[in-house]
């Protein structure tokens, strides 16, 4: 088991923008995920398992909610400290930081935005602890970039609510204790369910066979005549703009994250080229390997920039949809190639379990695709600056 050895690259000190209670939140997350994830994950990712001993380490690290206030159980904290929680966890792996920020944006988020003051206390507290996990169900067999023709739908039986239909690639799913589910009812007007495993016709089938977030759980939500209290329901947000809602703030989550990924990878490479000798001298020496990694340490340097502008605009309640999928998608794409061309340069080395980038690469091509995918979000900005909706 190798040392986790990982310097944080910091071209532009960045971290002079920082408070210190960023870099204190920053920096513990880190300390963790060295002690706790580095050693472990590549196992967990080879055996397609999820490590939930983590978990309670997790909430710990404001890894779960951080931004909710106190009075529910959160760490009260801001969306840097958030991001920047999120950027140490996916350094680790894709698939434990999807696991933290489903928690977060998706399940805890909504609760606290479009729930009651009943269903705050009951269930925001136990799932900031990682007591209680979650997850969130939107997207169907049928319907992923357009979620809006979702067919999951309930009807008003009287004293209770009746749920039918299914969700597919749900994070955190095989193990939750509760699901956000997004129904239409019958005039077909979408709203979020609080379904709570137990409930007779809810399953929870997991999803097997992949090659990307193999140390996440991932599976499906299926409702067969599930009976749904009413008190379930969220009452202060409906249609699609309150789903979207959510999925701003796990993107935003991700934009911060994808630089953790890439951070990884860059610093593997970094130090692997120093180390490396061939033709008498190490290949870190040659230009062709000098050109990869300025061309990655300026890609993260402006990734961190623009998440911390975002970060800022989110602070202040001045973050656009539009903005956010900017960063998502230029973040992950960013990832994504400096972890083929870290790979690269550790030749064959790079694609075993040794050494982090090819998990990392592998995660990355679920990221690039969930909460988003690369071209969706790319019409999210086109249609922004022109004011055309391509996709529709």
């Amino acid at each position: 088991m190798k040392p986790d050895l990982f310097q944080s690259p910091d071209y532009y000190l960045i971290d002079d923008l920082l408070s210190e209670e960023h870099k204190l939140v920053r920096d513990a997350a880190r300390a963790w995920v060295k002690k706790e994830v580095s050693p472990i994950i590549e196992d967990y990712a080879q055996r397609a398992e999820f490590p939930k001993q983590i978990v309670k380490g997790l909430g710990e690290i404001g890894g779960f909610g951080p931004y909710i206030p106190v009075e529910y159980g959160g760490a009260g904290l801001d969306q840097i400290s958030y991001g920047l929680i999120m950027q140490e966890i996916e350094r680790g792996d894709s698939g434990v930081r999807s696991t933290s920020s489903v928690q977060s944006s998706l399940v805890m988020f909504p609760i606290w935005k479009y729930g009651n003051e009943a269903q705050r206390m009951k269930y925001l507290p136990k799932l900031a602890t990682g007591e209680m996990i979650g997850c969130f169900g939107l997207t169907e067999p049928n319907y992923g970039s357009d979620p809006g023709s979702m067919i999951t739908n309930y009807k008003d039986m009287g004293d209770h609510y009746l749920l039918n239909g299914a969700k597919m690639w749900i994070s955190n799913s095989p193990f939750a204790d509760i699901a956000i589910v997004w129904a239409k009812n019958e005039e077909g007007r979408i709203h979020g369910l609080i379904v709570e495993r137990g409930m007779e016709g809810f399953s929870t089938p997991e999803t097997h066979n992949k090659w990307s977030l193999r140390a996440s759980a991932t599976g499906e939500l299926i409702f067969d005549n599930v009976k749904v209290p009413k008190e379930n329901l969220l009452p202060n947000k409906s249609g699609l703009g309150a789903p979207l809602g959510c999925l701003d703030s796990a993107r935003y989550g991700i934009a911060w994250g994808a630089i953790g990924a890439a951070m990884d990878c860059y610093d593997t490479a970094l130090r692997y080229s120093k180390e490396r000798i061939q033709f008498d001298k190490p290949i870190g020496a040659t230009q062709l390997q000098q050109k990869k990694l300025a061309e990655m340490i300026t890609e993260i340097t402006k990734a961190q920039l623009l998440t911390w502008r975002l970060g800022v605009l989110k602070n202040e309640g001045r973050a656009t949809t539009a903005q956010i999928s900017m960063a998502k998608r230029n973040n992950v794409d960013m990832a994504l190639t400096i972890a083929r061309n870290a790979r690269q340069m550790l030749g064959g080395m790079g694609i075993t379990g040794e050494y982090s980038i090819m998990r990392h690469m592998m995660n990355l091509e679920s990221v690039v695709t969930y909460e988003g995918t690369h071209d969706i979000h790319l019409l999210i900005t086109g249609m922004d600056v022109t004011g055309f909706p391509a996709f529709k």
